[in-house]
């Protein structure tokens, strides 16, 4: 079953991605801005504490603190990489880090194994996410600031991601997801201090009024945008994490290559039918690239249901 939750929530996630690539492009300048919208609303987990949530003991809290903070901190470093490359290639290689990190992280601090076929399954995910990042840039090629930025955030995602496992394997799901999102909500109570941040409750300035066409005097476009946004991105979350609990934590992230078929499939058609939705620049060698991805994800999502 988790194999199944897994992927319907890696398929929101494309979806989000894309948005979000949409947004931080067309509505959402910095960074910093929308990280402090996509935590700060974390908090509202703490509504479900009638629903039977637990205290944790004192360590533990250490556990749930690390998660969610470094969940919120790989979301901020995500955003930058996502602005200054492109989402087909950048969101890759963040899987292809978090993929390998948490199986290292797994292995060494929840002491968990994989046999020899979910192996293969990771290595092949792994390659496969490695090719889909290769970029091709008008006047550059290859890496650039942008892939250490998404270095940064697949190691903080694995961080979150192992801590939040071990939490699951000592409290009821409800329990570990409700304190490790929440702690995601200090990340937003941070970024208030940020000035950047705290302008955006304030008047509109000269640069908000000159938005994008697609855009300008739309700003209930724009809310429900970014709510919806983010409403798709907590669903996907709570199924991913809930996949996590109930599985390997290594092999949930390691499907996450199936994420950038999704996201491949999706950018490829708006760029082909709705560019002036979403565009991006793909060279015939990209495509043949990404295509022979596609085919290693399969085969490799394949080995972990063998």
């Amino acid at each position: 079953m988790w194999f199944t939750i897994a992927l319907v929530g890696y398929f929101l996630l494309a979806i989000v991605f894309v948005l979000d690539k949409f947004i931080l492009t067309e509505s959402i300048s910095r960074p910093i801005v929308y990280t402090f919208y996509s935590t700060i609303f974390m908090l509202a987990a703490l509504f479900a504490w009638p629903l039977g949530v637990l205290p944790l003991l004192v360590v533990d809290w250490i556990w749930a603190v690390v998660s969610g903070v470094s969940f919120g901190l790989a979301l901020w470093s995500m955003y930058v990489a996502v602005q200054k490359s492109e989402a087909s290639h950048v969101d890759p290689f963040i899987g292809a880090v978090i993929t390998l990190s948490t199986y290292a992280a797994a292995s060494l601090f929840l002491r968990e194994s994989l046999t020899e076929l979910q192996l293969t399954g990771v290595a092949v995910l792994s390659a496969a996410s490695l090719l889909l990042s290769w970029e091709k840039r008008r006047g550059s090629s290859g890496v650039h600031s942008g892939y250490l930025w998404a270095l940064l955030a697949g190691g903080l995602f694995a961080v979150s991601h192992v801590s939040a496992k071990y939490l699951y394997d000592l409290y009821p799901f409800l329990t570990g997801f409700v304190w490790t999102r929440a702690a995601t909500g200090l990340v937003g109570l941070g970024l208030l201090f940020s000035p950047s941040v705290r302008q955006t409750f304030g008047k509109k300035t000269t640069r908000d009024r000159e938005k994008p066409a697609v855009l300008k005097g739309r700003g209930h476009y724009r809310a429900a945008l970014v709510a919806g946004d983010k409403a798709l991105g907590v669903i996907a979350v709570v199924l991913i994490q809930y996949a996590t609990a109930a599985g390997s934590v290594t092999l949930v992230n390691a499907l996450g290559g199936v994420q950038y078929a999704f996201l491949f499939g999706i950018i490829l058609t708006l760029t082909k039918f709705r560019p002036g939705w979403f565009f991006e620049y793909v060279t015939r060698r990209e495509l043949a690239l990404q295509t022979a991805a596609i085919f290693l994800i399969i085969i490799g999502s394949a080995f972990f249901v063998l």
